[in-house]
């Protein structure tokens, strides 16, 4: 699906909620589960998209975002299997200090500045 936004990231970043909002603003984001795979480039081979969108978060806000059943090592690992995919990001966008609507709006820049067309 060469036409898709991939969205990549640990648990919490802000992944679906991106997705979402970029549904209502006539764009296809794909989550990618690349934060569970130990295939470093599966981000690319499930989707290619045409554009890869990193979201970041630290362990501590990701915990306060949502509880959930991992530590700091755990967390850690996360974003190990993630180096890849933070390497070939084409935006990246660390969301501790961000709101839902400045993610959104950032990402929605960059997409127009890039030329990537409405997708609905």
């Amino acid at each position: 699906q060469r036409n898709s936004i991939g969205i990549v990231g640990p648990c919490s970043a802000g992944k679906s909620t991106l997705i979402e909002n970029l549904r209502r603003h006539g764009y296809t984001g794909r989550h990618i589960a690349q934060e569970h795979s130990y295939v470093p480039d599966m981000w690319e081979r499930l989707v290619n998209p045409i554009v890869l969108i990193y979201l970041d978060v630290s362990y501590n806000v990701s915990m306060q975002r949502r509880a959930l059943n991992m530590n700091s090592t755990e967390f850690d690992e996360q974003r190990n299997r993630l180096e890849h995919a933070i390497q070939n990001a084409n935006l990246y966008l660390h969301t501790d200090l961000m709101t839902i609507q400045e993610v959104t709006d950032s990402v929605i820049l960059f997409l127009k500045d890039a030329g990537i067309p409405l997708q609905s």
